[in-house]
């Protein structure tokens, strides 16, 4: 992988990840339809590695709020009253969570994998993403705020993360769509679902890390990763600031569209091959 591929990776999981259009699905497929070829090893171990760079895009973004529920959770504890706050709460919501992914993630470890060397399925998935995001527009109500978010409500939004394992299935668009179905408000859906991609960036950014330290090339790779890194960062912190103002008045209905569009298009291009 070269610099110009790795910038253009960078930009492309940073107006991604945020963006309910599966930025995983566009990491498997934007190489293959330029016609760009990596050992996969690498190639996944630089795919987590700049998602690390959406991750300080959403600490550039939601520190304050990151901090005050790191802060009410650790006090909760120390007071033997684990949800005295609304932000100790949130915390361990947040927790709820995330735990359906982590243990689903386990078992469904060996399809994951299998579905990122497949351009057919991601594209599939694409098309599943779209019906995800036009069925929660169509069945939520919009009417709770972030502070009403109960236990139900969290595991309901975590199950739908767990979709969002597959490349294709976008992970925001299936929390906000969770959100949705649960009659949040589009901002507050998507304010959640940017609190609970978190520990799944920091989790995934862990292990794929651990086998960059491991790789022969390790020189090589830390250029190319740290400019893919940097262009996600900037990206994300965009897409970021952009969606949350969008889905003040905006719908989904734009995004189900692209989602549309690339996975039939991807489909007939993997065909005319």
């Amino acid at each position: 992988m070269n610099i110009l591929q790795a910038i253009t990776l960078g930009l492309v999981q940073g107006a991604t990840e945020f963006i309910p259009v599966s930025s995983s699905g566009h990491l498997v497929l934007v190489p293959w339809l330029l016609g760009w070829e990596f050992d996969p090893q690498s190639a996944f171990v630089f795919d987590v590695l700049v998602q690390w760079g959406t991750l300080v895009a959403l600490f550039a973004c939601f520190w304050r709020e990151l901090w005050a529920v790191a802060r009410g959770v650790v006090r909760g504890l120390a007071h033997r009253h684990p949800l005295e706050t609304a932000e100790a709460r949130l915390g361990w919501l947040l927790v709820v969570a995330t735990l359906p992914a982590v243990v689903l993630g386990l078992v469904l470890k060996e399809a994951v994998e299998q579905a990122f060397s497949s351009p057919i399925a991601v594209s599939l998935f694409l098309l599943m993403t779209a019906l995800l995001l036009t069925l929660s527009e169509r069945l939520g109500r919009r009417t709770r705020g972030l502070a009403s978010l109960g236990w139900f409500d969290a595991l309901w939004i975590g199950l739908s993360q767990v979709l969002a394992l597959f490349p294709g299935l976008s992970r925001s668009g299936a929390t906000i769509a969770g959100g949705l179905t649960r009659d949040l408000e589009r901002p507050a859906a998507a304010r959640f679902s940017f609190l609970m991609s978190v520990p799944a960036l920091l989790g995934a950014g862990v292990v794929a890390g651990r086998d960059l330290l491991a790789a022969p090339d390790l020189g090589a790779q830390v250029g190319v990763v740290g400019v893919g890194f940097l262009a996600a960062a900037v990206s994300g912190y965009l897409c970021i600031w952009g969606l949350l103002r969008y889905l003040q008045r905006g719908r989904l209905y734009p995004f189900a569209a692209y989602c549309l569009l690339m996975g039939v298009s991807c489909l007939v291009v993997a065909l005319l091959r």
